[in-house]
Formats: C-alpha cells, structure tokens, sequence
C-alpha cells in the first residue's frame, strides 16, 4: 500500500468517525438525531451555526439514512450503493480537512 492510498485510508476513517462523534453528540445533548432539516428549519442565524455540523456529520447522517429507508422501504440496491459511495467521498473528504487542521495545529505548536 502506498503512502498517498494509506494517506486517503486514514482521511476516510477519521471522516466517518468525526461524523459519528459529531451526530451521535448533538443527539446526545439535543434528545433528536442530526438531521441536514437542522440548515432549513428556525431562523437564519441557527441554520448558519448549524452549517458546520451538518457538513461534518453529513457522511453519518447519509448512512443513517440509508440504512433506515432500506430497512423501511425496501430501497433498491443500486441507491444504497450510490448513497454509500457519496458517504465515503464525503467523509474522505472532511476527513482530509481534520487531517490538515492536525497538521496545522502540529506546526503551531512545534
């Protein structure tokens, strides 16, 4: 495995798992699970808090889903896979932005 592929790896797992830490939180502390309602619902100033969150819990929030509707309505394999795959880009791509942030701090401090 390749630095650059075992790079992406560690992007895509750090994603998934700030996302779960993020929703899993907010539903701890708000009783309701995340939801991407949370950017359309309320005045202008709690969506745009709620902005951040959403786009780094958007990877759990869209396998929770899916995982829900396949359940429930029976989804088509062909939609699971595609909602999988946008999941994964997205969570490799938040997790790219943590890993940057940890490199950042790193740097700072050193």
């Amino acid at each position: 495995m390749s630095p650059d592929q075992l790079q992406s790896l560690l992007a895509l797992a750090l994603g998934f798992a700030v996302a779960g830490v993020l929703a899993t939180g907010y539903q701890c502390v708000t009783e309701r699970p995340a939801s991407f309602r949370l950017i359309s619902r309320g005045p202008r100033h709690r969506a745009l808090a709620a902005l951040p969150l959403v786009i780094f819990a958007a990877p759990f929030i869209i396998m929770r889903n899916t995982i829900r509707a396949r359940r429930l309505v029976a989804r088509r394999f062909e939609f699971v896979m595609l909602a999988t795959i946008l999941a994964g880009f997205w969570s490799m791509m938040s997790g790219t932005v943590m890993l940057m942030l940890v490199e950042a701090v790193e740097q700072f401090f050193a």
